[in-house]
């Protein structure tokens, strides 16, 4: 066989999608691997900005990590600032989650620079609730170890789609991300992201009455299946938005169970552990890049693979961080469906509102 027609048969299979699997995998490999060396303490959770920062083109990643890392860091900031005034007063941390998850929803679904937005209230999300589930933890060193994380995932995506750049999509190349029209002041845009920052504030308060596990997770979820296109929001989002809820759900699960028997299977073996990673993200960035009707479920797969398969040490690997996210999903839906449910029965115009349309991001987290 010839040189040529060698090469021919090893890239018969290989187009742009299958590139795309590569970067992941390859960036998720690097992320652990960077995280470690710069002392991050949440290693899956720089494993997640390495997978979810990828896009097939290399301006589009470095976009997104550079608006990823400064939501992050303005999130953390705030947070730092004003979590020791909050945690200890439910009422005032329950306004305070109300207006910025409101405002950064808000932002999320509308603004130009979106998703620094959305990680601006997720961040701020996640260490408040993390400081009133654990008052013990030390701040400071929280809000660093979650810049450092991001900081970690987001530069080994942005290595590994340079050196993509430079060699295999000159091959297959990637087209760009469109741009998203804004849509001016959008009130049912408003009212949606409302929604959520009251679903937000209610965990609040009821983390106040009742011990509730995974608080950080439940607020994740919230915000995250909130997160619908602006064209899929009318007077009332419920459908889509209770799509995107079963597709977490049920992407979660899936996930889960493949990873636990890579778990099972390695009895400590670091090399299996990383093998099952590296199968599982090609899976879910597969189901991801499948049809559009299915991407947040092949997202929200690949995402339980790293909680459980991306320990921060391989000689402590449990399936505990996988089930603490699942019951964060089961209380975030909990919490956040009686608000849909109400608004959508007493809305005075509300209409049957379809699935997402086709150009929807696929999600964030």
């Amino acid at each position: 066989m010839t040189k040529g027609k060698l090469i021919a048969t090893l890239t018969r299979h290989i187009d742009a999608r299958r590139v795309d699997e590569f970067e992941c995998v390859f960036s998720v490999l690097l992320a652990i691997l960077v995280a470690h060396l710069i002392g991050a303490t949440n290693i899956s959770w720089a494993a997640f900005a390495g997978y979810m920062v990828m896009r097939g083109h290399v301006v589009d990643t470095l976009s997104r990590g550079t608006l990823r890392v400064v939501g992050t860091v303005g999130g953390g900031l705030l947070a730092l600032l004003v979590t020791p005034m909050l945690a200890p007063h439910w009422p005032f941390a329950a306004l305070a989650l109300m207006l910025v998850g409101t405002a950064s929803l808000y932002a999320a679904i509308t603004a130009k620079r979106a998703y620094a937005w959305l990680f601006f209230g997720l961040t701020f999300a996640m260490v408040l609730f993390d400081k009133i589930e654990h008052p013990q933890i030390a701040l400071i060193e929280f809000v660093e170890t979650r810049i450092l994380e991001t900081v970690a995932g987001t530069l080994a995506c942005m290595v590994v789609s340079l050196a993509s750049g430079f060699t295999l999509r000159r091959y297959w190349p990637a087209s760009r991300t469109a741009a998203q029209q804004q849509p001016g002041w959008h009130p049912n845009a408003f009212r949606h992201a409302a929604q959520g920052g009251t679903a937000l504030a209610t965990l609040i308060i009821l983390s106040a009455w009742l011990h509730v596990p995974a608080l950080a997770q439940s607020a994740v979820t919230i915000m995250a299946v909130m997160l619908v296109p602006v064209g899929g929001i009318g007077p009332s989002a419920f459908r889509p938005v209770n799509i995107r809820i079963l597709q977490r759900f049920v992407g979660c699960i899936a996930g889960a169970v493949l990873a636990a028997c890579f778990l099972f299977t390695a009895q400590g073996s670091a090399a299996v552990l990383v093998f099952g990673t590296i199968v599982g993200v090609a899976i879910g960035r597969h189901l991801e890049n499948g049809h559009h009707a299915y991407r947040y479920f092949g997202m929200q797969f690949t995402l339980a693979i790293l909680i459980t398969l991306v320990p921060d040490s391989y000689a402590n690997v449990a399936i505990a961080p996988a089930l603490e996210r699942l019951s964060g999903i089961l209380i975030g839906m909990a919490v956040l469906e009686p608000v849909l449910i109400l608004w959508h029965v007493f809305s005075p115009s509300r209409t049957a509102i379809g699935p997402p349309p086709p150009s929807e991001e696929p999600g964030v987290i």
